[in-house]
């Protein structure tokens, strides 16, 4: 209870931060600012409504990863213009993506290879090696997305970076950090399954998800 009492806390404080950024922005007829920073305000809402919708309980730990990314790479990136500020800013996002997406790809096998209405039963390692898959074709798309958005728009999502001015410096950076967060969920994951009664963060995150969701596992 009291970490979610935390995590609702700092979620609030974030939107409130947001929020202020809105209205300063309105006042300042920066109109694209404003949008965006209504969209990120809209986006912090999502874990909410995720769960009354689908009746899926996200541990609270995991909803504060996502929407500080969401923050972190949105408001603080974009508008605040991070990317730009701090060269290390990118990667270390990417790496947080990494993180995240190979989360979800594990519990989506994990959900998979427990619920009794579908009769497949996989290995520890495949449940990794597809939760390493999951995150990095993610992370691939995204990729191919910025280079469509730029060719296409004008738009300036693949970054110079290291005197490269092309973008493919960054694209490729990007891809790399991609494939370390995701390793190292992967791996994880693996040790949670093979030897149960680990206590990484993972661990305690996948605990808690299937504490809070038993239906699908049969509990």
């Amino acid at each position: 209870m009291r970490i979610r009492v935390t995590h609702q806390r700092i979620t609030v404080a974030l939107q409130l931060i947001l929020l202020a950024e809105a209205i300063l922005a309105i006042w300042g007829q920066r109109w694209f600012t404003a949008f965006l920073t209504a969209m990120i305000i809209a986006i912090t809402f999502f874990p909410v409504l995720f769960e009354r919708r689908f009746r899926i309980h996200i541990p609270p730990e995991l909803q504060l990863a996502a929407i500080g990314f969401v923050f972190a790479a949105l408001f603080l990136g974009e508008i605040r213009d991070y990317y730009t500020r701090f060269w290390w800013w990118d990667m270390a996002l990417h790496t947080m993506s990494g993180f995240l997406l190979g989360i979800l790809g594990f519990l989506l096998v994990h959900i998979m290879n427990e619920t009794e209405k579908i009769q497949v039963h996989m290995n520890p390692g495949f449940v990794a090696f597809f939760a390493f898959m999951f995150a990095l074709g993610v992370g691939t798309l995204w990729e191919v997305f910025e280079f469509a958005m730029d060719s296409v728009f004008g738009t300036n999502m693949q970054k110079p970076m290291l005197g490269d001015p092309s973008g493919l410096t960054d694209t490729m950076w990007d891809l790399i950090v991609d494939t370390l967060g995701a390793l190292v969920i992967s791996f994880l994951g693996w040790r949670y399954l093979k030897f149960p009664g680990g206590r990484s963060f993972l661990e305690r995150w996948i605990d808690a998800f299937i504490e809070r969701n038993p239906r699908f596992f049969g509990r």
